[in-house]
């Protein structure tokens, strides 16, 4: 059984990362196991409406990567370089032939993918910023399957740092670059989160 301190640490360990090595490709079979995780979730009636379609052909990739949008903080950013693109995606969708609305099984099948991935050594980042049109397009989606979020996957090339906010309402709690490249990601204190 994991420990209440261990699971903390995978929770601070589990952040988004943008840059990776992409000459380290991930197996369609680790992506499979993160995908396989999902079905361990909790889902709003039991509906179980999400799919995923896994994206780690590097043809695929290339086809997909223009459709993303990358870190609103970092107006002038448009994304990693070639050779820390992500190596593969797995792309959320509703079935909308068994509902329109997933309640909150979204969030929750994204966190134990990344909790997931987090394990292995895979990081990402979860996109919701993306031209539908051209993930459909890149990925020849069926038209009942609606592209909801994005996730990029790959063995990072960056330092995430978490770091205090100054615990007031005002703090300044966008993400951003140190002068050494590491992506910083303030995050608000306990106080502040409890009523």
């Amino acid at each position: 059984m994991v420990t209440f301190e261990e699971f903390r640490n995978l929770l601070r360990s589990n952040r988004s990362y943008r840059r990776f090595d992409q000459s380290r490709p991930i197996e369609k079979e680790e992506l499979e196991k993160l995908v396989e995780l999902t079905r361990y979730c909790a889902s709003g009636r039991n509906l179980q409406p999400l799919r995923y379609r896994i994206v780690s052909d590097a043809e695929e990739c290339a086809r997909l990567y223009p459709a993303l949008k990358w870190a609103g903080y970092y107006q002038d950013w448009d994304g990693p370089e070639e050779g820390e693109r992500p190596v593969a995606y797995l792309v959320q969708c509703i079935d909308t032939e068994l509902t329109k609305n997933c309640l909150c099984d979204d969030g929750l099948q994204l966190e134990a993918i990344t909790l997931g991935a987090s394990v292995l050594g895979i990081h990402g980042t979860i996109i919701k910023a993306f031209n539908e049109t051209v993930v459909r397009e890149a990925l020849d989606l069926p038209e009942k399957y609606k592209p909801l979020y994005v996730l990029s996957l790959g063995y990072p090339a960056e330092e995430v740092i978490l770091e205090d906010t100054d615990g007031t309402a005002e703090a300044d709690i966008r993400y951003h670059r140190d002068a050494r490249g590491r992506h910083i990601v303030p995050k608000r204190p306990l106080n502040e989160l409890i009523i």
